[in-house]
């Protein structure tokens, strides 16, 4: 086990991995811009550096700059948290050249599932079903119109890299189509510097479902079960939880074995996730495969009581996954509300400040995930999130409940957060059935109109 991590990352997860070094014994170097240096993860790390000024290129994103803080402070690994280089094949590839092992996939893998046409492909060849689409980048707009022709609509333009929304452009008829491929072009230059795009049939209403993942260097591979992800805006997730309302025993048996199947066919190394779309039909297909740590991770820790960033430094430092797939064992039902700095009453804008106030949310069952704290300064540089509110309870209806009542107890003022919308979910009918699709937030915004 490594003796010294560098962690490449700010805010909630790197104080998230810093606690689980210190449980491990690690000591733990943290980079930080400028305005972030009253953070937490300044404070609870054993060294910390500055890397650079707020803007992310110039800091988190800055390469040289990280390489030379773990060089200095003689880390034997980096840890990339989510976000920023966490997905950086080269970065990883940079990393292993300083002979600083990368806590994450191997290069390869990053590349591979990166590039969504040759993951898709992957999972194909995978027996993983996959959403029927191009069979490669398309470059002009009669392309796009005949492959859509064939299809039918709706259609849905696609990113070739990259994700979080970026690229992405549903089209019912040619001139939307014509349009949205410009669009969606220019936007994937700009994010991910790659304007290759794709398109797929469009799945109306579906369910996004996602599969934990733990593949080892020695060969072996286990999945820790489902996340349902379906409650987003504009293909940001906002609420994830586990297990899935909708799944029945047959159907999560069949994903958990179709992405175990997948991830062992690329010889896939370190923690993974697979997403799957699910129809109404309850045929489910792959969508793409996130190379890193999820955001949503500790609702999966909460059912199965195993440590996400313990197996990764397990896995990175050369030994086996701690667990066979016989031993994972699920207990009850876990919920995570992403609090964000954004006003849920005015089209989820940013909401940056001072909080003046901010009182936590306690209790059995309640795991709070944050690097806020009164007094603490929400960046407008950065990601507008908060924080993680986990609950977890013996069954969804429990954790619901556990969830209002810690909602409630949650203040952050004088900013506006998404508290408020949680609460008006976890007492939508709709979520407390577990039906919902992927329209959910859009259709609970106009009915509040």
């Amino acid at each position: 086990m490594f003796s010294k991590i560098l962690i490449a990352n700010r805010g909630e997860v790197a104080l998230r991995i810093i606690r689980t070094c210190k449980e491990l014994g690690i000591r733990t170097v943290s980079v930080y811009s400028q305005p972030d240096i009253k953070s937490l993860h300044v404070k609870y790390a054993d060294e910390a550096i500055c890397i650079g000024s707020a803007a992310a290129a110039n800091s988190y994103l800055n390469i040289p700059s990280i390489i030379s803080a773990a060089e200095i402070t003689d880390v034997e690994a980096i840890h990339p948290g989510y976000g920023f280089l966490a997905e950086d094949a080269h970065f990883a590839e940079i990393c292993e050249s300083c002979k600083i092992k990368f806590i994450g996939p191997t290069p390869e893998n990053m590349r591979l599932m990166g590039d969504k046409m040759a993951a898709k492909d992957s999972a194909k060849k995978a027996g993983v079903p996959t959403i029927p689409g191009s069979k490669a980048v398309i470059k002009t707009k009669e392309e796009a119109i005949k492959v859509a022709k064939e299809m039918g609509y709706p259609v849905i333009v696609k990113a070739a890299s990259g994700g979080g929304g970026k690229g992405m452009r549903v089209c019912h008829n040619d001139v939307r189509l014509i349009s949205a491929l410009l669009t969606a072009q220019r936007e994937a230059e700009a994010a991910f510097g790659n304007p290759d795009v794709y398109i797929e049939k469009y799945i109306e209403k579906p369910r996004h479902i996602e599969i934990q993942i733990l593949g080892d260097r020695h060969g072996h591979v286990i999945h820790l079960g489902d996340r349902d992800c379906t409650i987003q805006r504009r293909h940001q997730k906002l609420i994830e939880e586990t297990p899935s309302p909708i799944l029945d025993a047959k159907i999560r048996k069949k994903m958990g074995e179709a992405a175990v199947k997948c991830a062992k066919s690329i010889g896939y190394v370190n923690a993974g996730t697979i997403e799957f779309l699910l129809d109404e039909d309850d045929s489910f297909y792959f969508m793409e495969m996130n190379t890193r740590i999820q955001v949503e991770h500790p609702v999966t820790e909460a059912v199965t009581g195993i440590d996400l960033i313990k197996e990764q430094m397990r896995i990175a430092s050369g030994e086996k996954i701690s667990y066979r797939q016989e031993d994972v064992k699920f207990l009850g039902s876990a919920i995570e509300c992403r609090i964000n700095a954004e006003d849920p009453d005015n089209d989820f804008m940013p909401s940056p400040g001072m909080i003046n106030t901010f009182n936590a949310p306690g209790g059995r069952g309640v795991r709070l995930d944050t690097h806020a704290y009164t007094g603490y300064e929400i960046s407008p540089y950065y990601d507008s999130m908060i924080g993680k509110l986990i609950v977890h309870g013996r069954n969804r209806i429990e954790a619901i409940n556990i969830c209002k009542r810690a909602l409630d107890e949650f203040t952050i003022e004088p900013i506006k957060t998404t508290i408020p919308f949680h609460k008006k979910v976890m007492n939508n009918p709709a979520f407390l059935k577990g039906r919902f699709t992927t329209d959910f937030v859009e259709r609970l915004f106009e009915k509040s109109q």
